[in-house]
């Protein structure tokens, strides 16, 4: 079974990572953003706040269009698994009350699109081999 992009998760669960990446830079600015990492107990909030921006904003465009799926799915669920850890372990399981539930999802579906992108991708699109034709075997 091949699962593309597109049916894999909506597209506005992707659009939602980028607007959540440019929301650091251009809402809270990097400077907020640091300041609110920092208060969250993220170490190195300066850095962390950069990364997650970049890695949100890239890998989340990276999935919309479907390519770069291995490394912007891998980088997406290292940042969620990170927040998961780092920020909502504690705050319980549903995300209405800050817990794991919302970055949980993210972080698998990051995985799951960028270990199978499906026959839709960018990706699949620049690797796949022609088919072959199949020559009837003679008797």
């Amino acid at each position: 079974m091949s699962v593309g992009p597109l049916r894999a998760q909506g597209p506005h669960d992707r659009a939602q990572t980028v607007a959540h990446g440019l929301q650091k830079f251009l809402e809270w600015g990097i400077d907020g953003t640091a300041a609110s990492f920092e208060q969250m107990g993220v170490p190195l909030p300066g850095v962390s706040a950069w990364i997650a921006a970049l890695v949100e904003i890239v890998g989340g465009a990276a999935l919309l269009i479907g390519v770069a799926l291995p490394v912007a799915g891998v980088l997406l669920a290292a940042v969620m698994l990170g927040a998961l850890f780092m920020v909502h372990l504690g705050q319980g399981f549903f995300a209405s009350g800050g817990g794991i539930e919302l970055v949980l999802l993210l972080a698998a579906t990051a995985l799951a699109l960028g270990l199978n992108g499906g026959r839709y991708s960018v990706d699949q699109a620049i690797t796949a081999k022609p088919a072959q034709e199949q020559v009837p075997a003679s008797h």
